[in-house]
């Protein structure tokens, strides 16, 4: 349904990024319509709170939430969003295609369900405060960019540790292939120490032999 609140506030859509906001109740979503094109992203930051009847304004409420859904209307209103959340937050999402999107919203909570959100303000239990940046080049996104311009620092610092882990992971594979070269070569030279004492026992063992049996030659003789 197209209320002319919610004309105002898709005329005030057309720049790139724009804060409004309005009041509803539990009786139905409240929902605005917006042309966009092919792959435009669009970040919407929101805050509900609820009129307090005491206060004469409106409070934040801890079991108050809000469920968002936004469908493409040009594809027999295919939901590309279903999100239920608290009463502050942000949706994002990203035109897969050319035409007109519906994005409603719905209060939710036990005082939605108990009907006190319908009393009090006249204009609604509830009142949205909504920021919707559209574009990836809106003024509304510097601080997620922000934010993902941290997200890459930690990254960039994790890609450091991890070469210089796989730096030390080299190192000790050096060291091990220098240790095993030094085993190798010890072992070889004890192989060789080891065949040369041997051949210097049999030269000894048949030199004896054939000095013994040369002396008992002799003895015979005499």
């Amino acid at each position: 349904m197209r209320s002319a609140l919610f004309a105002a506030a898709v005329a005030s859509l057309l720049l790139p990024a724009q804060a409004l906001y309005f009041y509803m109740d539990a009786t139905s979503p409240k929902c605005f319509f917006e042309e966009l094109p092919k792959d435009t992203l669009v970040v919407g930051h929101y805050t509900a709170t609820q009129w307090d009847q005491q206060a004469q304004a409106y409070l934040p409420a801890p079991d108050l939430g809000l469920f968002i859904t936004v469908e493409e209307v040009f594809d027999n209103n295919h939901r590309i969003i279903s999100q239920r959340g608290s009463s502050s937050g942000k949706f994002t999402f990203s035109a897969a295609d050319s035409g007109e999107h519906r994005m409603c919203f719905l209060p939710t909570g036990t005082h939605v369900h108990t009907g006190w959100l319908t009393s009090g303000a006249a204009t609604g239990g509830v009142k949205l405060s909504l920021d919707i940046a559209i574009g990836e080049t809106s003024a509304i996104e510097s601080a997620d960019k922000g934010k993902m311009a941290d997200l890459a620092t930690k990254v960039k610092d994790l890609v450091g540790r991890v070469h210089d882990i796989k730096r030390e992971q080299a190192y000790q594979r050096e060291r091990e292939a220098e240790f095993r070269d030094q085993s190798e070569s010890t072992n070889a030279r004890v192989v060789r120490w080891t065949l040369m004492q041997l051949a210097v026992l049999g030269v000894t063992c048949a030199w004896q032999l054939s000095h013994l049996r040369a002396f008992f030659i002799k003895q015979k003789l005499t």
